[in-house]
């Protein structure tokens, strides 16, 4: 399933992605998934969160540079191989992944995917398998 991801740039200095969960957190906005990736000056928290837009424009109001995404979310089961099973699916139709996450809970993964084709993601998974979720089943 398509949903909407944030991107938040952050400088790269001690306590920024604390402002970030502390301006969320006081905001009522739940933070399902991340993944922090960082360079020598920067870094970019990228986010699934209960209210996208709620949580894009809190931030921006703490003068955040925030980005919008598309991305892919999809479960898989969690044990050996499965994961390279679907991204074997993925790499045999050509769609490349620009980056992606994921997260596990029992017997299920939850994998957020960054495709440089979504509707060809999406349609390659849904003939390949089922499985496709929503931001709301992530809570």
């Amino acid at each position: 399933m398509i949903i909407k991801q944030l991107s938040v740039f952050l400088e790269n200095k001690t306590g920024s992605i604390n402002d970030v969960t502390r301006i969320l957190g006081a905001a009522g906005i739940n933070m399902y998934a991340f993944s922090l990736a960082e360079t020598a000056d920067f870094g970019i928290l990228r986010l699934i969160v209960s209210e996208v837009d709620r949580a894009a424009q809190v931030l921006r109001d703490e003068r955040f540079a925030v980005r919008q995404t598309d991305v892919v979310c999809f479960t898989c089961p969690n044990r050996p191989g499965a994961l390279a099973a679907v991204l074997d699916v993925l790499a045999r139709e050509q769609v490349f992944i620009e980056y992606m996450y994921a997260f596990s809970e029992g017997a299920t993964a939850s994998v957020v995917i960054r495709p440089t084709d979504i509707a060809k993601c999406v349609e390659t998974l849904g003939r390949n398998r089922g499985g496709l979720i929503d931001a709301c089943t992530l809570g």
